[in-house]
């Protein structure tokens, strides 16, 4: 995790996002480093960024009232990373051109680390093609460009020069430096989320996941240096970015979706919720309660049958030097059960957890996770699913090496 951040401030009016972004840093536990522009000053005052950093908030590039003996070049050394939220036009320009005038534009030009820039603007502004060419030129140099969102602008049109959520920028800052790319170079699938089993146009039978799990996994997993693709389940959450996701809804459609993408991955895991049965027959109109002659149904029977168990078919279609690891969801003899499911499966790992333990299983951001393989068994205990996500992909490392 990086430990030192600039973050530079340029004058727009979401400026005030910057503050959440830093909040978010500083319980990371890295030290934020916040440069302002003059014109940053105009929209958020920098007392709020020095009450939540706890450092000097720099506005002047000849303030004589600092620590460092040559301010911009001592910042700049110290930096992990780097990021401009928001940059306006005027930092991109500067910057695309080699400018430095101010103690922004100085420090970021003084870094070795990388620098990400989040663009925010009037839309007309974004695309005018001078901005766009400067864009351009910055990423020719190696400056890594956080696309800006659609939507409502302060000045009331509508379109594309939102600044990104401060979560979507905190993403791409651990992507880029967060963790060791211990994974460079290998590839990884992972499903997620429940499936969705329909009885009839209007209702269907699902589970509980929410595939927050699987979801924090794949992210993990991009964030040091693997190539991702999720196979996601019917799901509400957003999708982890950098990752290759393939929507899916019902159980065929993932076994479908796995089936075609199997072979060309180094490590599998499988933590989707699949349903194991689902309707027979399923209706192609929506089921009454009430016959056309009035009859009332108090009961409705239906037949179910068995959906493809794709962790089995992994299993058994295994390549070579290919790692495989489940997830097993029990609620007595958590152990017991995983490790036979782990020999049935011909896995090379499985994480069992108990839905009956509190701040585990389903819909909640902890989990407590029983690590099993066949020579060994790991007690994670009480995390949160991202710390989990970390520690899981840290122990299939270990067993690869070992392998």
């Amino acid at each position: 995790m990086f430990k030192n951040v600039i973050l530079g401030v340029s004058g727009g009016i979401a400026a005030y996002k910057s503050a959440y972004l830093a909040s978010m840093l500083v319980k990371l536990g890295a030290q934020v480093h916040v440069i302002m522009t003059k014109n940053a000053c105009n929209f958020i005052n920098p007392i709020t960024f020095e009450a939540l950093t706890s450092n000097k908030c720099i506005t002047d590039t000849f303030d004589r009232n600092h620590d460092f003996k040559i301010e911009h070049v001592s910042l700049a050394k110290k930096a992990d990373i780097c990021v401009i939220a928001p940059a306006t036009a005027n930092t991109i320009g500067k910057l695309a051109n080699g400018m430095a005038d101010d103690m922004l534009t100085t420090t970021v030009l003084a870094c070795k680390c990388p620098v990400i820039v989040a663009p925010a603007m009037n839309t007309s502004m974004y695309e005018n093609r001078i901005v766009n060419a400067n864009i351009e030129k910055l990423k020719s140099h190696g400056f890594i460009i956080i696309n800006p969102a659609g939507g409502r602008l302060a000045c009331g049109d509508i379109g594309v020069g939102k600044l990104p959520d401060p979560e979507e920028i905190l993403e791409n800052m651990l992507y880029e430096a967060g963790y060791k790319k211990d994974l460079l170079g290998k590839s990884v699938l992972v499903t997620a989320g429940p499936t969705r089993e329909d009885i009839d146009p209007v209702r269907f039978i699902s589970n509980h996941s929410t595939g927050k799990m699987g979801m924090e996994l794949a992210r993990a997993a991009s964030q040091r240096g693997a190539s991702v693709t999720l196979i996601l389940g019917d799901t509400k959450l957003k999708a982890p970015l950098h990752v290759n996701c393939i929507k899916v809804v019902s159980a065929l459609e993932m076994f479908n979706a796995v089936k075609t993408e199997y072979k060309n991955y180094d490590i599998i895991i499988k933590a989707a919720a699949v349903a194991d049965y689902r309707p027979k027959y399923p209706a192609s109109e929506k089921i009454k309660k009430t016959d056309t002659d009035g009859t009332v149904h108090n009961n409705l029977n239906l037949e179910l049958e068995k959906t493809d168990d794709i962790l089995e078919f992994l299993g058994n279609n295994k390549t070579k030097n290919q790692f495989l690891c489940g997830f097993s969801m029990e609620t007595q003899d958590v152990v017991e059960n995983s490790r036979k499911k782990l020999y049935k499966k011909n896995l090379d790992m499985i994480a069992a957890n108990s839905i009956k333990e509190k701040g585990a299983g389903f819909g909640v951001d902890t989990n407590i996770i029983t690590l099993i393989t066949p020579s060994y068994d790991k007690q994670l205990g009480f995390m949160t699913k991202q710390e989990t996500a970390h520690s899981i992909l840290d122990e299939i490392i270990e067993c690869t090496k070992r392998a």
